[in-house]
């Protein structure tokens, strides 16, 4: 572990790579914490297939063709991005580092892109929207209590939010063993152990008493704070989410905002056709929450292709799961996502830099992106479709 972490590094002592920050960030933060940004669902197979899918493809590399610089920008809702990667909604930020979300979005504003604010943020989506200049989007879960949701959309229109994307994967929290057997639980369940374990991380403790960014704070009392937001914040979690939301609550949300609308959590390419033609979604994002839903559920980069050839020319592909490195957004591009979102990979760098490191984690996936285009000989991201990959183990023609 200490020689590959030291491989990882700058001669500033900086990590160089998403892998380095992910290092930084274990080293970082108490066990508790760890286990909910790394954790998954039972096995852990599912988030490993999303990581894994991405080396059972190769680039296809074509020299001599002169790109020396090459474009990298995309639109995804409307709005022109730098590069195609995003900010994936993370819940309790605040927990890895408590500048969370507001240190999230302004690093994704310093480079041109944009942050999908969770409905679980550690700050209230108010707070985060004024923390910077430009327009960003809002994830909601669609919770059953339609009052309370109409009062979310209306904050979020309030507050300059112009796209929203609908996670439907969650009609129950997955089961994440992980974050059990360390007590990061709802309520967390604080042990001897952990509490020492989090006495050994100072300056991260130090914090957390001080700012008791404990909560999802769009769900409590404005002002509270603390662990009074904290069990507030868990009890409004339990009311709301509802395991028998359907299509027609979907269209509801539909019918109720006013703008761009994406469905995020789809793998089928069945529901991918019913979200666009009947209830009249924008787009999808092929997601199965990072692995930490449904265990033995398809890896995104599996499902990614036949949806894109069922509904790409109709609406915008999105894509989250696994990306560690510009190679893969590359390849999520060619397989025809429009754009990724990346969501631990920037949570490495919120838990080992604050605003810095989550800059400096989408600096390097840019930096990646632009050198494996140079160097496969294509012009840009808007140039790539499959016939710049190769399978890793191409059919035998052997009888």
């Amino acid at each position: 572990m200490a020689g590959a972490f030291q491989y990882r590094l700058r001669a500033d002592r900086r990590p160089i790579s998403v892998e380095g920050y992910r290092l930084a960030a274990q080293r970082a933060l108490p066990h508790m914490i760890w286990n909910y940004v790394e954790g998954s669902a039972d096995d852990n197979v599912t988030a490993g297939e999303n990581t894994g899918a991405f080396q059972r493809w190769r680039l296809r590399q074509r020299v001599l063709t002169g790109h020396a610089r090459v474009a990298l920008g995309t639109t995804v809702a409307g709005v022109p991005l730098s590069m195609p990667v995003a900010l994936a909604p993370t819940g309790l930020s605040g927990l890895t580092n408590w500048r969370g979300d507001v240190a999230c979005l302004r690093a994704a504003e310093s480079q041109g892109t944009r942050l999908v604010l969770s409905t679980a943020s550690s700050y209230t989506l108010e707070e985060t929207a004024a923390a910077g200049q430009e327009h960003h989007w809002f994830q909601l879960y669609p919770f059953g209590d339609k009052p309370f949701v109409s009062g979310l959309l209306a904050r979020a229109r309030n507050a300059g939010y112009t796209a929203l994307f609908v996670t439907v994967d969650v009609p129950v929290r997955g089961n994440r063993e992980g974050e059990r057997t360390s007590g990061m639980t709802v309520p967390p369940t604080l042990t001897p152990a952990s509490v020492l374990d989090a006495a050994l991380h100072p300056a991260w403790w130090f914090n957390l008493l001080r700012h008791r960014r404990l909560a999802a704070a769009n769900y409590v009392s404005s002002g509270l704070r603390g662990a009074g937001a904290a069990v507030q914040s868990v009890q409004a979690q339990a009311r709301f989410m509802q395991a028998d939301l359907n299509w027609d609550d979907l269209a509801w949300m539909r019918e109720h905002w006013q703008g761009p609308i994406y469905v995020k959590g789809l793998l089928d390419p069945d529901d991918a056709e019913r979200a666009i033609d009947q209830v009249g979604m924008d787009g999808i994002v092929v997601s199965n929450h990072g692995g930490r839903q449904l265990d033995g559920a398809l890896a995104t980069l599996d499902a990614l292709p036949a949806i894109a050839e069922r509904v790409g020319n109709r609406c915008e592909v999105l894509l989250d799961g696994g990306v560690r490195r510009g190679s893969d957004v590359v390849k999520a591009l060619c397989l025809g996502a429009r754009g990724v979102f990346i969501g631990r990979p920037y949570l490495y760098g919120l838990a080992a830099g604050g605003e810095a490191g989550v800059r400096e984690v989408l600096g390097i996936l840019r930096a990646e992106i632009e050198r494996t285009l140079i160097l496969m000989g294509c012009p840009g991201v808007q140039a790539l479709d499959r016939g710049w990959l190769l399978p890793a183990h191409p059919p035998s023609t052997h009888g």
